[in-house]
């Protein structure tokens, strides 16, 4: 979310500046045959030179012919099941240039999990390949892995090793499991600050982290990084452009995934991500752009960013894209003592009403037709909270779910980006979770670079109705630059939202501790991020506990 974008589809005197193999690509196919999967794929292999069908064309690399360091990214892991964990890395020796310093040739790595930090137990090792087509990453699912155990991995290509990484299988699935700790964040955007909150997450003792969405901005970048005031000319000038093309988005992840702090992050716990907006384009709306261009243009747009997502995400093989399309949504257990649904609030949704922004709710935004979600995942949700015996079920996503009013006064204006501007399809989930029996339900939320604490209430209109949750809103680890402990509207928020427990606006994240009877939310901030070095500060803690949700002071 960019909040000074929020007044309009377009933001003003903004140029769409797609560039000309995008166009070149929908005049190949043509409008009727692009808008669809299968053209829209096509298009993007016509725009990017891909292959369509396969990855095998390419010569293979002599390992001697790599000269310097590949592994200049890092390394990472993600969505951890009872046996099997997700490895992923990208070979970069040279990240800031478009071929990644490497020729157009398959990479043999190899990989080793082991017991110890010292490689002297290994377990299991292999080797994958890394294609150019997929600008030479690597998604290696280590099967077969006993339940609830900490792994630590690392690769192999020519004579250089990569740095090593710590992940985790999850408990077997009907284990009784007596707690559980992650971490949350969101909004990194890399030129409004430096990634500190990451160089503390590192050293937390976590058992996963969920990304909530915009881990890559698609604004340009200035050879001075922006608020982090580099010497000039210190990036190249090819990250300042805004992002549209295949290219484009490479390199861009290329720039977030060389700061340290965030390889580190990476490096030390398994993340489960999800996207918002900002990895493609502000505010858009399934195949709705912010701005006024023509629709194939932005679905190749889209097509790019999803493929560079997954190719710099550690994804499992069920969310490859196709063309512009990903599924994204999927669920991950925690014994019985969690059910994780991962929402995707951002591809299948229907176009924001009234124009977007903050605007007074009206029978557009509240047509009973509207949906956030789409059919297919809404259904998927509800289904998945029946067949659930987790004890708490938990939904990490993007926007906020509760209701927010940004005025005392009645009626008041509402987010036509979040959920309020999505009231019939807010109401069918809550409606399907009570019909579900859930009693525990806690709503994971990023986008808008507060920590918020949210008592999610049956019935918004009326505080005495039942609470039937909590949500947790994680702030920025960099968006919106330094922030404020208490910005300008904190007492207004405060005042119109009385389920509305807690509202701070400097950067930082979030940690969750899910127990047998009861969850503890930590909100972390740190008082700078234009500069270097800030401590962490634990700014309030707020408990919820097993059959009587709401958030209270620790």
């Amino acid at each position: 979310m960019t909040p000074a974008n929020h007044q309009g589809r377009t933001r003003p005197g903004a140029t769409p500046s797609h560039a000309p193999e995008l166009r070149a690509a929908a005049r190949h196919l043509g409008r009727r045959r692009f808008l669809t999967v299968t053209g829209a794929a096509a298009a993007l292999a016509f725009s990017v030179n891909l292959p369509s069908a396969g990855t095998a064309s390419a010569a293979e690399l002599d390992p001697a012919q790599l000269t310097d360091d590949p592994f200049t990214l890092g390394v990472a892991s993600g969505d951890p099941q009872p046996d099997s964990v997700l490895l992923w890395t990208r070979l970069a020796p040279v990240p800031y240039r478009a071929d990644s310093g490497l020729p157009a040739k398959r990479v043999d790595v190899s990989w080793e999990l082991a017991l110890d930090k010292r490689f002297r137990r290994v377990v299991r090792r292999g080797r994958a390949t890394a294609h150019p087509e997929f600008h030479h990453t690597v998604h290696v699912e280590v099967d077969h892995l006993a339940p609830g155990h900490v792994y630590y991995y690392r690769f192999r290509a020519g004579r250089y090793v990569s740095p090593a990484g710590r992940t985790r299988t999850a408990p077997a699935q009907r284990s009784r499991v007596s707690g559980l700790t992650f971490g949350l964040v969101s909004c990194q955007r890399y030129d409004q600050g430096h990634y500190t909150a990451y160089k503390h997450l590192a050293q937390e003792d976590v058992d996963v982290v969920f990304h909530l969405g915009d881990y890559l901005y698609e604004y340009a970048v200035n050879s001075s990084g922006g608020s982090r005031a580099y010497p000039a000319g210190t990036l190249p000038d090819l990250f300042d452009r805004e992002t549209v093309t295949l290219e484009d988005y490479r390199l861009r992840y290329a720039l977030y995934k060389s700061d340290p702090d965030l390889r580190a992050a990476h490096a030390a716990h398994p993340f489960v991500v999800t996207w918002d907006d900002h990895e493609t384009e502000n505010n858009y709306a399934d195949e709705t752009p912010e701005n006024s261009v023509p629709p194939e243009e932005f679905l190749i747009r889209r097509a790019a960013a999803y493929r560079a997502y997954w190719e710099n995400m550690p994804l499992r093989r069920p969310q490859l894209p196709d063309g512009p399309d990903l599924k994204l949504y999927r669920r991950l257990h925690w014994g019985r003592l969690a059910q994780f649904d991962v929402l995707d609030t951002r591809q299948y949704r229907s176009n924001q009403a009234h124009g977007d922004g903050w605007q007074f709710p009206g029978p557009e935004s509240e047509d009973p037709s509207r949906t956030l979600t789409g059919d297919a995942q809404e259904r998927w949700l509800i289904n998945g909270w029946h067949r659930s015996d987790a004890l708490w079920n938990v939904v990490p996503q993007q926007v906020t779910f509760s209701r927010r009013f940004n005025s005392t006064s009645t009626p008041s204006k509402v987010s036509m980006d979040s959920w309020d501007g999505y009231p019939a399809s807010r109401e069918r989930v809550l409606a399907g979770a009570q019909a579900a029996g859930v009693e525990n339900l806690m709503v994971l939320t990023g986008d808008v670079h507060v920590h918020y604490g949210f008592d999610i209430k049956r019935d918004f209109d009326d505080p005495g109705s039942r609470t039937l949750g909590t949500e947790i809103v994680t702030t920025s680890v960099t968006s919106g630059r330094d922030g404020s402990e208490k910005p300008s509207n904190w007492n207004t928020l405060m005042a119109a939202n009385p389920h509305l427990k807690f509202f701070n606006g400097l950067r930082g994240y979030t940690t969750v501790s899910l127990g047998r009877e009861l969850a503890r939310a930590d909100f972390k901030t740190v008082p700078h991020v234009t500069t270097e070095g800030a401590p962490l500060t634990t700014a309030a803690s707020f408990v919820t506990e097993v059959g009587e949700q709401g958030l209270k002071p620790a």
